[in-house]
């Protein structure tokens, strides 16, 4: 047998309305699936809430029944969701693109009772243009996401403090904390490793990795040096005695130099 769900909702107003009362929509829905030898795994149901309600800040659903019912799609694997009729899903164009994406993913259709021929692959010049347009929304969305995340990080850089990303080997970073603190033990390294170079000008980077080894030092992880962890220390010479650097910004840093 073809595997379904049902949806019913109600709001308020709607019910008054319409007189689709919640046990009409279950029955309606119960009798459909019985006689179109349907296996119904279950009833999800929203009531006082509005078909049109979104989140607007998120673009998510605030109906829990609904959202339920899409979360569970990707076990109960099924090929239909009933309904009395499309309305019970949504009545504004965004919700409707909200819900039909996510149908989609799983590849599941919705049977309207009171609409036979319904399906939302059914090809409609509203619903391409209404995509189109969710799809500019998304990425504006996240281009000005980025936008303020790259703003704030820039001014705190110019400012010297700590703007995000991986934290250099000698500190920690604490949440909370305005600047990063030192790891006395990883400093200990550090300096070490700057000795190491200063005193031995012509050692290559794995000689330098190898002294550290040999002399019990080790990385974050506590696992022996390669040469690339002692060129990463290297390169970022400037940091630990006292400049930040940030793209194209450079600063006295907030954060306490190691040497």
């Amino acid at each position: 047998m073809e595997k379904v769900v049902g949806y019913v909702r109600v709001s308020t107003k709607g019910q008054v309305k319409d007189g689709y009362s919640l046990s009409y929509q279950v029955e309606e829905i119960e009798r459909y699936c019985k006689e179109n030898n349907l296996e119904l795994l279950g009833i999800y149901k929203d009531e006082g809430i509005s078909g049109a309600k979104v989140d607007e800040d998120g673009l998510t659903i605030e109906r829990a029944g609904l959202q339920e019912l899409l979360a569970n799609l990707h076990w109960q694997k099924v090929s239909h969701i009933i309904v009395l009729n499309t309305s019970r899903l949504w009545r504004a164009d965004m919700v409707k693109v909200l819900i039909q994406r996510e149908l989609k993913r799983h590849a599941v259709d919705v049977k309207a009772i009171e609409q036979p021929n319904y399906s939302i692959y059914a090809h409609d010049p509203n619903d391409f243009l209404i995509n189109g347009m969710m799809e500019l929304l998304d990425q504006y969305q996240r281009l000005e996401i980025a936008l303020k995340l790259g703003r704030g990080r820039k001014k705190k850089a110019q400012q010297g403090g700590y703007a995000g990303g991986g934290v250099a080997f000698g500190y920690t970073a604490t949440k909370g904390q305005k600047a990063i603190q030192i790891d006395e033990r990883q400093a200990e390294t550090v300096r070490r490793l700057f000795s190491l170079r200063e005193t031995n000008p012509t050692w290559s980077l794995s000689q330098l990795a190898v002294q550290l080894n040999t002399e019990g030092y080790t990385t974050t992880h506590d696992k022996s040096f390669t040469k690339v962890q002692v060129k990463r220390i290297i390169d970022r010479e400037a940091f630990y005695r006292g400049t930040y650097r940030y793209g194209q910004i450079e600063a006295n840093g907030l954060h306490q130099a190691i040497m």
